[in-house]
């Protein structure tokens, strides 16, 4: 009997792994003559600018023929680094371009791209481009898994405005 009340409390006593990257990306408002939604690429490097996995590619999904994957060379870093290599669109990475706002989306430990992740030093990079636009970059480090909560922010100058990263342990 002993034996049946101590498994549960040693279960109770194990520390839950499960880890979250929250992530809230600003598209500004722009006063410009032809506005287009930006492309946007988010994904995770390591220190020495290598691709580790794709968080995110909003772009235009519904141009007739596949038009809109001919322009996501634009965002050059990522296009680079993991663009070129994959077959539009990806499951659970390609949405839709977003409107002016700010956007949030949630990644968990236990959900592919962050369950396979190793344990280690990264960086959260943010790439917009637009046409009849400009582009930017942004990119924010941070250690992976958290041991405690962890909050950054970035501030772009034109196709991107306020990125904030919040890590959950």
């Amino acid at each position: 009997m002993r034996k049946s009340v101590l498994l549960p409390l040693a279960l109770l006593s194990s520390p839950l792994m499960a880890a979250d990257l929250q992530l809230t990306v600003e598209i500004p408002r722009l006063q410009v003559a032809e506005y287009h939604r930006p492309y946007v690429a988010i994904w995770l490097e390591q220190p020495d600018q290598s691709h580790a996995a794709d968080l995110a590619v909003w772009y235009d999904l519904n141009m007739k023929d596949q038009e809109g994957e001919k322009w996501l060379k634009d965002l050059r870093q990522w296009w680079r680094r993991s663009g070129r290599s994959l077959e539009m669109p990806v499951d659970g990475v390609s949405s839709a371009t977003r409107a002016v706002g700010s956007h949030s989306v949630t990644f968990n430990s236990s959900d592919a791209p962050l369950k396979d992740l190793p344990p280690g030093d990264y960086r959260l990079v943010v790439e917009a481009a637009r046409e009849v636009g400009g582009r930017e970059l942004l990119r924010m480090p941070f250690s992976w898994p958290p041991t405690q909560q962890q909050a950054h922010q970035a501030q772009g100058e034109s196709e991107l405005g306020a990125v904030f990263l919040t890590l959950n342990p």
